[in-house]
């Protein structure tokens, strides 16, 4: 199963939980939580800072050349690639790249890049978070 195809999977169950039905809010009887039917099927689901944030990615000699530190949505709400970070210490001196979702792959609860090595990730050009666009901030909504 590959990455792309475990968040996927994880971000459709996410939205059919926050899927509610659309109805008038009336004070105190609007629920502030998902159902038990809604949590039951998160909990068949993986929990992306739990599983997949700070794990190791692997190459195909099963040497760690990374580990994922972050995840990119794209403005359709798909998952485009995962971040890793390949050297330093404690995020010092690090070279996060990113990596498309589709060139990883999950085997044995591991995740790994095929042909890949540090050397080659370090080479790679640096993932500059300063070009990702932000979503633009809440605004405070005035009653009225």
């Amino acid at each position: 199963m590959t990455l792309g195809k475990l968040v996927v999977a994880v971000v459709v169950a996410v939205a059919a939980a926050a899927s509610v039905s659309a109805q008038a809010q009336v004070a105190g009887t609007q629920p502030l939580s998902v159902t038990v039917e809604q949590s039951n099927a998160l909990l068949s689901g993986w929990s992306v800072k739990k599983s997949i944030l700070n794990k190791a990615v692997y190459n195909d000699q099963n040497e760690k050349i990374g580990t994922v530190v972050d995840l990119v949505v794209a403005p359709d709400g798909s998952l485009s690639a995962a971040i890793v970070s390949a050297g330093g210490f404690l995020g010092v001196a690090s070279h996060d790249v990113a990596v498309p979702i589709a060139a990883l792959d999950i085997r044995g609860g591991n995740f790994y890049l095929a042909g890949a090595t540090k050397a080659a990730l370090k080479a790679t050009p640096e993932f500059q978070y300063s070009k990702v666009q932000a979503p633009p901030k809440p605004k405070k909504v005035t009653p009225q």
